[in-house]
C-alpha cells in the first residue's frame, strides 16, 4: 500500500478554517464554566452548612419562682434581640440552685465541665463558686454587690481575668437602710442583720456604713446569722420581745428564696423591716424596700454575653454600676403596724402600694 505525503500547506489551512477556530472557542468556553463550576462548589457547601450553635450558661443563686423566671426570660428575649436564637444558634444551660450552697458548688462544676462559650452567674455565692472552677471560661455577674471587695475585678474599667459584668449596690447602701429604717419606724433603736453566713454578700462591704448610721441614730446593731430557714423565727420573734425592735434582711439568695416566709413572721411578730431590693418584697407585704432593678440587669448581661460571643474579652469590658436606685414602701402594711409615714418619705418613694 503506497501511503501519500503529507500535505503540510493544506493542513494548515484547515486548521485556520472558520470551523477549527469555533472548535477551540467552544472548548476554551466549556473549560472556563467547568473551572467556575468547580469554584463555586466549596461555597454553595458552605452557604448550605448550619449555623454554628453556641452554648451558654446561666447559675442562679435563687429558687425559680415567677420572679426569677421572669428575669431569666428577659435575658432570653434580650439575646433573641441581638440575633440568638434558642434551638438554632444559642443553646442556654440554666441551673436554679435556690440559695443551697452544697447545689451551687455543685452546678458551678457542672456548668464549668461542660466548656461553654459564657456563662452568666447570679449573685456573689455563685460568683465565688464559679471563679474557684475556672479561670478560663468568660463570665458575666450580676446581682454582685462589690466585685472589686469581693476579688472578681482588679478594677472596674478594666476588670482583668475572665470576668466582668453588673454590680447591684455599694457599701453606702448599708447606711441607707438603717436610716430609712429608722425614719418609717423612728421608735426602733435595735436592728437585726438577718443573713445566712454560706449564701449572703460579705457583711464586710455594708458594715462601716451600717455601724455609722446606727451610731448618728443611736441604734445598736446586732448581727444574726441563720443556717437554716428553722432559725428565721427565733431572729424575728427575738426582735418582737422588747419595744424598738426593726430587722435590716440583708442582700442574700438564702433570704429571696425564704423571702414568703420573712415577710409573713415580721408581719405576725409587729417587726417592721426593710429589704435589699424594691422588687416582691414590698408585693409580699413588706413594710420598705431600697435597692437597683434587678431585672434591668439581666438585659444588660445580655449585651455582654452576645459581645463575647462575638469575640470580645471580659478583660476589656468595665463593670458597670447601677445609676437608679428605687424606694418602695407597703402603706397598708406601716398602718397595719401602727406606724404613720411623713409625706417626705411618701414622696421620696418611687412606688407607693396601698
Amino acid at each position: 500500500m503506497r501511503v501519500s505525503a503529507i500535505n503540510a500547506p493544506a493542513l494548515v489551512a484547515k486548521m485556520r478554517s472558520p470551523w477549527a477556530r469555533g472548535l477551540k472557542m467552544l472548548r476554551r468556553e466549556f473549560i472556563r464554566l467547568l473551572g467556575g463550576a468547580a469554584a463555586s462548589w466549596p461555597l454553595v457547601a458552605r452557604a448550605q452548612q448550619p449555623e454554628r450553635r453556641r452554648r451558654i450558661g446561666v447559675l442562679m443563686g435563687i429558687a425559680a419562682d415567677d420572679e426569677a423566671q421572669s428575669r431569666v426570660t428577659s435575658f432570653r428575649d434580650a439575646l433573641a434581640k441581638l440575633g440568638w436564637a434558642e434551638g438554632s444558634n444559642l443553646q442556654i444551660e440554666v441551673r436554679w440552685s435556690a440559695g443551697d450552697a452544697e447545689k451551687i458548688r455543685m452546678f458551678a462544676k457542672e456548668l464549668v465541665d461542660l466548656r461553654l462559650g459564657a456563662i452568666l452567674g447570679q449573685s456573689t455565692p455563685v460568683m465565688v463558686a464559679l471563679v474557684r472552677e475556672t479561670q478560663t471560661i468568660p463570665i458575666v455577674f450580676l446581682n454582685v454587690a462589690d466585685p472589686l471587695f469581693s476579688g472578681f475585678a482588679a478594677s472596674l474599667s478594666r476588670p482583668g481575668g475572665n470576668v466582668t459584668g453588673f454590680t447591684t449596690a455599694n457599701s453606702a447602701l448599708g447606711g441607707k437602710w438603717v436610716q430609712l429604717l429608722k425614719e418609717i419606724a423612728p421608735r426602733t433603736v435595735r436592728v437585726a442583720l438577718l443573713f445566712s453566713p454560706a449564701t449572703a454578700v460579705p457583711l464586710e462591704i455594708y458594715m462601716p456604713s451600717i455601724q455609722a448610721a446606727a451610731s448618728s441614730l443611736a441604734v445598736q446593731v446586732n448581727e444574726t446569722p441563720v443556717h437554716s430557714k428553722d432559725e428565721i423565727e427565733g431572729v424575728i420573734a427575738a426582735q418582737a420581745r422588747d419595744p424598738g425592735g426593726s430587722l435590716i434582711v440583708m442582700p442574700d439568695p438564702f433570704n429571696g428564696t425564704n423571702q414568703h416566709q420573712i415577710v409573713l413572721l415580721a408581719s405576725r411578730y409587729g417587726v417592721p423591716a426593710i429589704y435589699f431590693t424594691p422588687t416582691k418584697y414590698p408585693e409580699l407585704g413588706g413594710l420598705i424596700a431600697y435597692g437597683s432593678d434587678f431585672a434591668e440587669q439581666f438585659r444588660q448581661a445580655a449585651g455582654y454575653v452576645d459581645r463575647i460571643l462575638k469575640g470580645a474579652k471580659p478583660a476589656d469590658l468595665p463593670v458597670q454600676a447601677p445609676t437608679k436606685f428605687d424606694l418602695v414602701i407597703n402603706l397598708k402594711t406601716a398602718k397595719a403596724l401602727g406606724l404613720v409615714v411623713s409625706p417626705a418619705l411618701l414622696a421620696s418613694a418611687a412606688t407607693v402600694i396601698e
